[in-house]
């Protein structure tokens, strides 16, 4: 069945030049399927454009504020639009990090322990004075990353106290509020799940033994991919136990992608979820895909295919 599909893509985060290849490959994708297709841009002719399409479906190929945090899909709520991915709900409690993991640890979902430290508790109460406490509570090292935002900028290591104090600095550049976060040594694995049902676990690898940063994310060669992932079935089973906590933790539907660690004792911790994943030559969810025996085509069309069916979210 033909469909008229909306695929939204660009916007002005920092993400804007990702987001705009995964729009270019998913409007290609639907495309080559049969699927009358239209790209359109987070920009003042948005609104216009989407009541004017008579579209199907908007597929969201957006990262970053405003397509993640819940804006575009209360937007495409009011205007009875059926839409790809978790609701406007569910999308804003999964893009705050520190948010996301309170939920986590109130269901028991296991995820590294953390403390969130605004600017305005540090500028304006002396919370400066209690980073000797953290640092006490956590230990070291900690990873510093902004409570909100992806694809890893902002994000830094700490390997001993001192380094603390610059980490928040570049964290705040991000956001205003940074989530301190106990490192967890081990393999990074990815989760993606569809329609309920998880897909290989994808392992990340940098190279180099670098960080999984911006740069070794969507650089071609800069990271090895290993999917299904090279760990025992029995931990992979936790990790897919995990992942499908994640996304009832937050009630994500439809598509999303658990970002875990498994530790040296093969213990998986849930870092955050995304609720939607990239669409790139080197993102996560098509390598997930591909070792489910999807092509590329195939997976784009089941997401359009879930959003039609589920219809819009009602906002009364």
């Amino acid at each position: 069945m033909s469909m008229s599909v909306a695929v939204l893509a660009g916007g002005l985060s920092l993400e804007r030049e990702v987001s705009l290849r995964s729009g270019r490959r998913v409007a290609e994708a639907l495309s080559d399927r049969g699927h009358h297709v239209v790209r359109l841009d987070l920009d003042d002719r948005l609104v216009t454009a989407l009541a004017e399409g008579q579209f199907d479906v908007a597929y969201l190929a957006l990262h970053g504020k405003a397509g993640e945090d819940g804006t575009i899909q209360g937007l495409l709520e009011l205007l009875e639009i059926p839409y790809t991915g978790p609701d406007a709900v569910a999308s804003a409690l999964a893009w705050d990090k520190a948010i996301f993991k309170g939920l986590a640890r109130r269901a028991g979902v296991a995820t590294p322990a953390w403390v969130a430290l605004s600017a305005d508790a540090i500028r304006d109460m002396g919370a400066a004075r209690t980073l000797d406490r953290v640092v006490a509570t956590l230990g070291t090292p900690l990873i510093v990353k902004p409570a909100q935002g992806g694809a890893s900028m902002g994000v830094r290591k700490v390997s001993a106290a001192n380094e603390l104090r610059a980490a928040l600095v570049a964290a705040y550049s991000y956001h205003h509020v940074a989530l301190v976060e106990r490192f967890v040594e081990g393999a990074e694995i990815a989760v993606s799940v569809v329609d309920g049902s998880p897909l290989p676990a994808v392992e990340v690898v940098p190279r180099g033994g670098a960080a999984y940063d911006f740069a070794a994310r969507y650089t071609h060669g800069a990271t090895d991919f290993y999917a299904p992932a090279r760990l025992p079935n029995s931990v992979l089973e936790g990790c897919t136990e995990l992942a499908l906590a994640a996304c009832d933790v937050v009630g994500s539907r439809q598509v999303a992608r658990a970002d875990l660690m498994v530790d040296g004792d093969n213990r998986p911790w849930v870092l955050e979820l995304d609720t939607c994943p990239g669409m790139t030559e080197t993102s996560l969810l098509p390598l997930a895909a591909g070792a489910a025996g999807w092509d590329f085509a195939e997976l784009c069309e089941r997401v359009v295919l879930l959003a039609a069916k589920a219809g819009s979210p009602s906002v009364a």
